[in-house]
């Protein structure tokens, strides 16, 4: 949480940085623990929302699993002490290399997308005489109503498999002795806010297993994937856990001995990060003004990328209220955190924080313009 009695905390540090706040992390995981425990759900934590090695460290100390889509991912979630079979391993595009090591590493299971990657991961597995499980991620054609660049289940979508192949896999996964099918997988999309995406999923994995149990095929896993969204204009607004898994546990019809999976990633980090930055300038443009700040889409590329929305707050100003268009300091106009919006009297100096970037901030920074990377800073460390 950040408050205006954090501005002096702050104001020797050097800025940009990532500031996270343990309470916030910790109070999120116990109910996430608790909700999923009390569901019977397995968590794997999607890495790719957060892999800062302390906070994989505390999220591991919890006792749920990983969702990696590198090897790199895989490699540093042992590390900060996942166990390996609670790891799953996602992604298109599997380099042989990385289906080598995680085969090595004995994880849970791949969950594979296409056909074409199940015939490989079969055959490296025959070289090194193994056996792996994999689950099939389905592309359910089902519309997030997120922004299109994270959205995932629609035809034409790069990831998952169609149902109309699925007769076609059995076929040849008949002849691919090395492989063990798990269950399914399911991913529509990322930051949905909308309960009935999730339901009418719920009801799509259902018709499924209709096929499957028609086909005396076993499904032990139900992998129903992550997304669920937080609220970035109400950063102290908790997660909607106990109703997410509430509609999961009415709708998804399980069968004797399945498990259901989940892969929360944005939802269990999101809310505990604050971008902090430092106003360098204040620009008169013809019918704004610019508060240009020494943080830049290097630091958080969500609003350039995906014109996603954070709450930003002048943490050192109780002055009136004035307009200005928030902007960082790359050679690219899409650097530009927010348009247009309510300030309190802004001057060169002031401490600029910018809410709910737990999920996608760090994970996705870059050195474009041979930035520095912003480092890490948390709670109890000041």
């Amino acid at each position: 949480m950040t408050d205006k009695n954090d501005a002096e905390k702050f104001r020797d540090l050097p800025t940009p940085f990532y500031f996270y706040d343990l309470d916030i992390l910790n109070a999120t995981l116990n109910t996430l623990k608790k909700e999923s425990q009390n569901s019977g759900y397995k968590i794997h934590y999607a890495i790719k929302a957060n892999p800062n090695p302390r906070i994989l460290k505390i999220i591991a100390s919890y006792g749920f699993g990983a969702d990696c889509v590198s090897w790199n991912e895989i490699d540093a979630s042992i590390e900060a002490g996942f166990d390996p079979s609670e790891i799953v391993f996602a992604g298109v595009g599997k380099t042989d290399k990385e289906i080598d090591a995680a085969i090595k590493a004995n994880i849970f299971c791949f969950n594979c997308e296409s056909i074409a990657e199940i015939e490989v991961i079969n055959h490296l597995a025959a070289k090194l005489n193994r056996t792996v499980r994999i689950a099939l991620r389905i592309n359910p054609l089902i519309e997030a109503h997120t922004h299109k660049y994270i959205t995932t289940g629609i035809e034409e979508s790069k990831f998952g498999i169609y149902t109309w192949e699925l007769e076609d896999v059995f076929k040849k996964m008949a002849r691919l002795k090395n492989l063990t099918f798990s269950g399914l997988h399911f991913h529509v999309g990322s930051q949905i806010t909308r309960m009935s995406v999730f339901r009418s999923l719920c009801t799509h994995i259902n018709e499924l297993q209709e096929w499957f149990s028609a086909r005396n095929i076993d499904i032990k896993t139900i992998n129903v994937g992550g997304g669920l969204g937080i609220d970035y204009e109400n950063p102290e607004k908790s997660p909607m856990f106990a109703e997410y898994f509430t509609l999961i546990h009415e709708i998804i019809d399980l069968r004797p001995g399945q498990e259901i999976h989940l892969e929360p990633g944005r939802s269990v980090v999101g809310q505990c990060g604050t971008l902090i930055s430092r106003v360098l300038y204040i620009k008169n443009g013809s019918n704004t003004q610019f508060a240009i700040i020494d943080a830049g889409m290097t630091d958080l590329i969500r609003p350039a990328l995906y014109q996603a929305h954070h709450k930003i707050e002048n943490l050192s100003s109780k002055g009136n209220i004035y307009r200005y268009d928030v902007v960082g300091p790359v050679c690219e106009s899409s650097d530009t955190f927010a348009k247009f919006i309510e300030l309190p009297e802004t001057r060169r100096g002031n401490i600029i924080a910018i809410r709910s970037v737990g999920a996608y901030g760090e994970a996705m920074a870059s050195r474009y313009n041979l930035r520095d990377l912003p480092r890490a800073v948390f709670s109890d460390e000041i």
